[in-house]
Parts: C-alpha cells; structure tokens; sequence
C-alpha cells in the first residue's frame, strides 16, 4: 500500500517525530523512504549573508537534518536524501508526483512558524495540492 514513502523534513521537532512514523509505515509496508529537505529562499539568504564560505553553509544544512538521518541509519529501511531549492510546498507536491509516492509524511509545524501564520503552513499546502496520502505528524 505505501511502497513509496516522502518524508518532507526541516530540521524541527515536528520533522524528527514525523520520521518515526514514516520509518514505522516502511516496515509495516515493506517500503522505501525518500527524504526531501528543502532550502527557500530566505534560508539561502541567510547562509549566503553569514556563512563563510559554500563548504560551511553545506555542513550547516548536514548538521540540521542530523538527528533525522540518524533515526533513518538506525532503521532497518531503505532511505534516500533529497535537498531540493524553492519554495517548499510547490517542490514537495512537484517531488511527489514526479516520483510517484503513494504517502508524504510531515510535521504539521516547521521552523517558521511566524511565516506559517501568516501564509499558511507547509503541511496545510502539501495536503492541498498532493494527490497521495498526505500523513500530518503533531
């Protein structure tokens, strides 16, 4: 049923527990796992603004998304990584239908939450727009 699993990942508490379902529905499925973290534009303003150089902004990012890949080594699932640039909601529903997932996972609440308030969270417009399964982990 759920072969082909997309977790959607930012680095925020909601992102880490939200991979522990997709790891926990891999293996009940028998399924594979592709993570998905996506760098917006803010985001690359902001390394770009205080980083020294391209190298550091990498090990930034690696550091950000450690505990999850972390959680996925230590299962015993089938995993990818994925760091796509834009906006997030558009790249993971584009990602999605481009790979053909039957389920995304994600965290109902990212790192920024004031943006979320404002326009409308990550999840909300993944869940709008995918044509899959969309799993919003609180």
């Amino acid at each position: 049923m759920f072969k082909r699993i997309l977790l959607a990942v930012d680095g925020s508490d909601h992102s880490v527990r939200a991979v522990k379902y997709a790891i926990e529905l891999a293996e009940k499925f028998d399924g594979v796992i592709e993570t998905v973290y996506v760098v917006d534009e803010n985001t690359t303003k902001k390394d770009v603004l205080y980083a020294a150089n391209k190298l550091e902004i990498e090990a930034k990012r690696k550091e950000k998304i450690k505990p999850i890949r972390n959680l996925l080594e230590q299962s015993n699932v089938v995993f990818g990584t994925h760091v796509l640039h834009g906006e997030p909601g558009p790249c993971i529903v584009q990602f999605a239908e481009e790979r053909e997932v039957d389920c995304v996972v994600i965290g109902s609440r990212g790192l920024n939450q004031v943006q979320s308030f404002l326009l409308g969270s990550v999840s909300h417009k993944v869940a709008k727009r995918t044509a899959c399964p969309v799993l919003i982990v609180k």
